[in-house]
């Protein structure tokens, strides 16, 4: 199981973490602090550690976390940064096509998962199966994925757990670097490219980055080229900021620039084939309509005080969500010249706050409270609507506090939410689309937790922690065509919230040969949301199925586990297995379930040598001359998702998906010249048998039926190589 650590998610303690490829030492280096899992934002750019399986033990921390390192990051074949965490115990992606990802944890997403990123969580328009993370790959320097109910400390929403996307840490004094990443794959021809450029002079930090994608139509077997796959992309950050003794403030800001097209799935009666009339073509970079243009800006002030006995931290963000839908009879201006105007548009303004005070350990006692909390404003101006305009306002406030004892760590803590949504009403053609309503929900969630360390090889944990979920506008308002999900929606105005009691128990090993980690899990939904089909279509020259929300109890049992097999230093053998089994209460299986999934990999390290940029623990040094290959590796891997018959089928909402197998082999290395490190090369290839497949949580899988196969829905992309080169520029 790769780097499967347990971290406390909600309350307790935690060591500050950024998963880095060496331990760099900062201005105020306190790798030994322990804090609030959140004390990590604070401490984010003063505390690197390695995050190497084995070299990590976290003997105080009660639920499960996935920390993908940055090393990871950047060897992995991905389009977008949900695709390169997908792969983790437990984590699941919900796709449609190869630009659009959103993140699954243990078998529950869209709002039930909280993304931060800059320090805030990101918000767009998650509701959407067609919406992704709006966030730049390229500048994420590591990821922890929290595994469980942490509405304690991000309150409504993260039911399921949190995706913590950390950017790239501060240099040390007087350094200035820079990088140059490039990256192409061969399946949908995507051509990527980073450029960035930090520093660190008397305590003046700043780091700019300015990156770019863009894809054709992927392809597989069965489907040929999928029209409406193709995306661009293009993003930029840029941080300035003061380090003192005093703390830090810094300011941030992002823009984030997507272009991604719409998949139908429309296909030719005589052939077969996915096809297009307008001359478009498979490898076409352009527009064709119909697409998605999606802007995102965010702007947010991070800064911390040093306090006699503690720290005082603010983080204040505003984030701008614009998401326009171009549909087919736009063809015609399109042709002419003309401006092209949305059919959907959505524009969202999010001020997020978040206030808290930490306190330096006492007595064993560590204690953390504080309020944060969000206001929204949703616009309509495009000449459909799906949901009402709506203003959103919510606060929490909440506690704290954990306290070791010999080989025990006891931790809890408790919240109250409030949260008030105002929907507005909309008349067309002289009837009512929506309707005005305003809803009030309360939440009062908390957890308490114990771990302990029975010896230096064997921890044992358990947590208990209650989630809440206001139900979000979408679920309250939708009535209209859904196209990017080839639905019609219908929401219903009474749902009442949901509120979750999870339950943890997990055990770690470690030992010279073997690692082991098992973490169980029992989770019962009160209310829980989910759209169901109406078993009747739209009328229209193009029908849509009828789906609406509902509600009911449900329950998820489930269990990640993995073992590492290292019988000497280079040589890991990695195997782990999520399991989620997802019911409504006393009736049917919830619907969107992951399959079980099993993955193993065989990973050898062939050369290691010892160069200015590495650490002193690499084994076999010895100092090459002229261009060599340093850290070098090749690894195998295979991904076994079982069949999911454990689907929702009433009225055609999901269907039986079938078992598949994918092959991936990879390899990587740092190019040196007369042992200085010029740059690292990563070469994968992803389904290297050229599988046709479809993922059970694929949106794609309900487009229309090929008539002369019969076979329904599009597939998923076939053989992808991916080459990455990343070659770093030492200024000063």
């Amino acid at each position: 199981m790769k780097r499967l650590l347990f971290i406390l998610p909600l309350l307790g303690v935690g060591l500050t973490v950024v998963a880095q490829d060496s331990i760099v030492s900062h201005q105020h280096n306190h790798a030994n602090d322990t804090a609030d899992v959140f004390f990590r934002h604070l401490k984010l750019n003063e505390v690197t550690v390695t995050g190497v399986t084995g070299e990590i033990k976290l003997k105080h921390t009660t639920a499960p976390v996935s920390i993908v390192s940055a090393k990871e990051l950047r060897a992995t074949a991905s389009a977008n940064v949900v695709d390169a965490i997908a792969r983790q115990p437990g984590v699941s992606q919900l796709t449609t096509g190869s630009g659009i990802s959103k993140p699954i944890i243990r078998g529950l997403g869209y709002n039930r998962v909280v993304v931060m990123s800059e320090g805030v969580r990101q918000e767009g328009q998650q509701w959407g199966d067609e919406h992704g993370v709006e966030v730049d790959g390229g500048s994420i320097g590591s990821v922890e994925i929290l595994k469980g109910p942490a509405s304690l400390m991000y309150g409504s929403d993260a039911m399921a757990g949190v995706v913590i996307l950390h950017s790239q840490p501060v240099l040390p004094e007087g350094e200035v670097q820079g990088r140059v990443t490039s990256e192409c794959q061969s399946n949908n021809g995507l051509l990527g490219y980073s450029l960035s450029l930090g520093g660190n002079r008397q305590g003046f930090v700043w780091d700019a980055r300015l990156s770019g994608k863009t894809a054709h139509a992927y392809k597989n077997k069965y489907d040929g080229y999928v029209p409406g796959s193709q995306f661009r992309e293009t993003a930029g950050r840029l941080m300035l900021g003061l380090q003192r003794q005093w703390g830090f403030s810094r300011l941030t800001g992002t823009m984030y620039h997507q272009t991604p097209g719409i998949i139908e799935g429309e296909r030719d009666e005589l052939a077969g084939q996915l096809c297009r009339a307008d001359g478009w073509s498979g490898h076409s970079y352009g527009k064709w309509l119909p697409y998605q243009q999606v802007k995102h800006y965010k702007l947010v002030w991070d800064s911390s005080l040093n306090l006699p006995h503690g720290w005082l931290k603010a983080v204040v963000g505003y984030q701008q969500n614009r998401r326009q839908e171009f549909e087919e009879d736009e063809q015609e201006k399109h042709q002419h010249g003309a401006d092209e105007e949305p059919s959907l548009y959505f524009k969202l303004h999010t001020v997020t706050y978040d206030v808290r005070y930490l306190s330096e350990e006492f007595s064993g006692w560590k204690l953390s409270s504080g309020t944060q909390g969000m206001w929204q404003q949703s616009q309509n101006l495009g000449e459909e609507s799906l949901i009402p305009a709506y203003r959103l306002f919510d606060i929490g406030l909440y506690a704290t506090a954990s306290k070791q004892l010999n080989k025990w760590t006891l931790n809890g803590g408790a919240r109250i939410d409030h949260r008030h949504l105002h929907g507005d009403a909309l008349e067309e053609d002289g009837a009512w689309r929506f309707t005005k309503f305003s809803r009030d929900f309360y939440g009062v969630t908390g957890s308490v937790g114990a771990v302990w360390n029975v010896n230096d090889h064997l921890n044992l944990r358990v947590n208990v922690a209650r989630g809440f979920r206001a139900p979000n506008m979408s679920e309250m308002g939708s009535n209209g065509a859904h196209e990017g999900a080839l639905r019609y929606e219908l929401g219903n105005q009474h749902l009442s919230p949901e509120y979750s009691l999870q339950a943890d128990l997990g055990l770690d090993f470690t030992s010279r040969f073997v690692s082991a980690q098992l973490a169980l899990f029992a989770n019962r939904i009160d209310n829980y949301i989910f759209l169901k089909g109406e078993g009747q279509t739209t009328e229209g020259v193009e029908p849509l199925p009828v789906y609406s929300y509902t509600q009911g109890d449900a329950r998820l049992l489930g269990f990640e586990a993995g073992v590492d097999v290292h019988p000497i230093h280079s040589v890991h053998f990695e195997n782990a297995f999520s399991f989620v089994d997802a019911r409504q209460l006393h009736r049917a299986y919830l619907p969107y379930t992951p399959a079980p999934r099993f993955t193993s990999e065989l990973k050898w390290e062939l050369l290691h040598h010892r160069h200015p940029t590495m650490g002193t623990h690499s084994h076999h040094i010895h100092q090459a001359k002229g261009l060599s290959a340093d850290n070098l590796y090749v690894s195998a891997g295979v991904e076994c998702y079982l069949k999911q018959s454990h689907v929702y089928d009433a009225d055609g909402t999901e269907t039986i998906t079938p078992g598949y197998t994918l092959l991936n082999l990879s390899a990587g290395t740092d190019l040196t010249w007369n042992n200085r490190k010029l740059a690292e090369l990563y070469i994968s290839a992803n389904n290297l048998l050229n599988r046709t497949y479809q993922s059970h949580l694929s949106r794609l899988k309900y487009a229309d039926i090929n008539t002369v196969t019969g076979r329904q829905g599009v597939y998923n992309m076939g053989r992808n190589v991916t080459i990455k080169l990343l070659v770093p520029v030492n200024i000063l």
